[in-house]
């Protein structure tokens, strides 16, 4: 049997490192099993069916590390003793010697397969620039920490579980944001040929801790209550176009984005209807408005302002003071400033419930209104009017709910009369 001497163990001996301790003799004919160490962390594994291939520890940006430096039929010790010793150099210099190797052969690291998988997809959300702020900056806190320099081939399942599991139930909504992204990584890297598998993908779920998330609903009032909340509004002496935004966004049960993005090309005050287009929709499909009387003076009244020309969004319906759009948290924040119990998106919660609770009209008409996709695809084939002359009957009933002075619940039995004539 062949002897090892004491610089030859599998461990790296104590005192004095050792410097070119293997020569190429030793390596050709050496057949039991183990690591050898040579110097520079520079190890010969030695595997019980004989094949020899070079390991190297090494230290990079405070972590250990080991690089597999290529099989010794392919790599002398030479060779290997001048690529080890660039390693450290690249390490000690605050580099990655295997980023620097992967960059070599062509394959990205993950963060520049995130930055390009993040270029491809931009040009398709509806909020580009505020989609691509959100990717980069839970990329940048959570995922590229872990990940960012591993080549896109090397990233594993338990690599993804090191990003997660920290915030899995304490931000639960962000680390699914997270995991997604990374899964989208992970997908460009296979269509790309750089690997087989997803590791952010269903062999994580069982590994996951099981956390049912509550489901969040916007705070909403009560429909009998909406009333008062727009008169607040127009006692508040706050800018009259955020008033009357707010108003409309009450009136046409839409979306606070919508209708703070509304321009006045969307609106015919002659069919009296509103026109989003889809690229402004959730559901990405046209959407069409039918406005109701008090909708329209609103919109007269925005005229008014001026509304139609000036500021960085020239044509916006309902801008803010220096003509740019009203910004969602500022929306938010005059709502809550007021003492109003909800925020703007959750007077589509009181639509829907006033329309299902005090009047008649029928459950597809109010999820059109309400521009909800249909989720059964049977029914969705079929469905191929947006029912718009008898929403236009529905918004009229709110309106008229509305009103002031009308006393909601004689107003509600109007609506639900309204129906049945």
């Amino acid at each position: 049997m062949q002897s090892r001497p004491d610089s030859r163990r599998k461990t790296k001996p104590k005192g004095r490192h050792p410097d070119k301790a293997l020569s190429a003799a030793f390596c050709r004919t050496v057949a039991v099993p183990g690591r050898y160490c040579d110097g520079n962390g520079l190890y010969l594994q030695v595997d019980p069916s004989g094949a020899r291939r070079w390991v190297q520890r090494i230290v990079v940006r405070g972590r250990s590390c080991a690089l597999g430096l290529g099989s010794f039929s392919l790599v002398s010790l030479a060779e290997a003793r001048e690529q080890a010793l660039d390693n450290r150099r690249i390490a000690r210099a605050g580099g990655d010697p295997l980023a620097e190797r992967r960059r070599a052969h062509g394959i990205p690291t993950f963060e520049e397969a995130a930055g390009q998988v993040l270029a491809l997809h931009q040009a398709a959300w509806k909020d580009s620039s505020r989609t691509a702020q959100l990717w980069q900056a839970t990329m940048r806190e959570y995922a590229y920490p872990h990940l960012g320099a591993k080549g896109v081939d090397q990233v594993t399942t338990a690599d993804v579980m090191a990003v997660l599991l920290p915030i899995w139930t304490r931000k639960h909504e962000t680390a699914r944001n997270v995991r997604q992204r990374i899964g989208r990584v992970m997908k460009w890297a296979i269509a790309q040929g750089y690997r087989n598998d997803n590791p952010a993908g269903e062999a994580i779920t069982a590994a996951l801790p099981k956390r049912p998330a509550p489901v969040q609903h916007m705070r909403a009032l009560p429909h009998g209550e909406v009333s008062g909340a727009i008169a607040a509004v127009r006692a508040s002496g706050a800018w009259v176009g955020m008033q009357l935004a707010f108003e409309f966004l009450v009136l046409t049960a839409a979306r606070s984005g919508e209708v703070r993005r509304a321009a006045w090309d969307e609106i015919d005050l002659v069919s009296l209807t509103w026109t989003i287009p889809a690229t402004r929709m959730k559901a990405m499909r046209e959407h069409r408005v039918p406005l109701s009387s008090r909708a329209v003076e609103v919109l007269q009244e925005a005229k008014r302002l001026g509304g139609s020309a000036g500021g960085e969004c020239a044509g916006l319906v309902f801008p803010s003071r220096r003509g740019n759009p009203i910004g969602d948290d500022k929306f938010s924040a005059f709502v809550r400033k007021l003492g109003i119990a909800a925020v703007p998106h959750g007077f589509r919660s009181s639509f829907r419930d006033w329309a299902s609770e005090r009047t008649n009209h029928p459950r597809e008409v109010i999820e059109a209104a309400l521009a909800h996709a249909v989720r059964n695809q049977t029914e969705a084939a079929y469905a191929r009017s947006d029912l718009f002359e008898r929403r236009r009957q529905l918004m009229d009933d709110w309106m008229r709910y509305l009103a002031p002075g009308n006393g909601q619940r004689g107003s509600a039995t109007r609506a639900t009369d309204s129906r049945e004539t």
